[in-house]
């Protein structure tokens, strides 16, 4: 590992987040994990525009789960199990809300699980940008 890496953003310089800071993960290649990266925002972006074209979260938890094996070991694993687990709650919420719309609950229901994944996408996003793993 880097001695200068600090886990929680910077390195012990003082340089910010992400500045030219190389996080050394065993078996991975620098040019591997710049993949890993620009694929994890790829599916952040997949998963922002589902608002507007929904199939585009069926793509991104497919890419979830058929590169996750190369993620692991990464910072981007834990990003990869945040968005599978934004995925499968939002969907879980959505049915329920839809379902509990009859009883008018519903709606609340899913504005609540809009505003969560917003939340999740929005913290997934930035902790994408600081180069740092998502509490998960």
């Amino acid at each position: 590992m880097n001695p200068n890496f600090d886990p929680q953003g910077g390195s012990s310089f003082g340089t910010p987040a992400g500045a030219g800071t190389v996080i050394d993960v065993p078996g991975k290649t620098p040019e591997q994990l710049q993949s890993l990266r620009q694929l994890t925002l790829a599916v952040y972006i997949l998963y922002g525009i589902s608002w507007l074209i929904g199939i585009s979260a069926i793509v991104g938890i497919v890419i979830n789960y058929l590169k996750r094996e190369d993620a692991a070991g990464s910072i981007y694993e834990s990003h990869f199990t945040w968005q599978i687990r934004t995925f499968w709650w939002s969907l879980a919420w959505c049915v329920v809300g839809v379902l509990t719309l009859v009883f008018m609950i519903g709606f609340v229901v899913l504005f609540v699980t809009a505003i969560w994944s917003i939340y999740r996408l929005v913290k997934g996003f930035l902790y994408w940008n600081d180069r740092r793993p998502m509490p998960v």
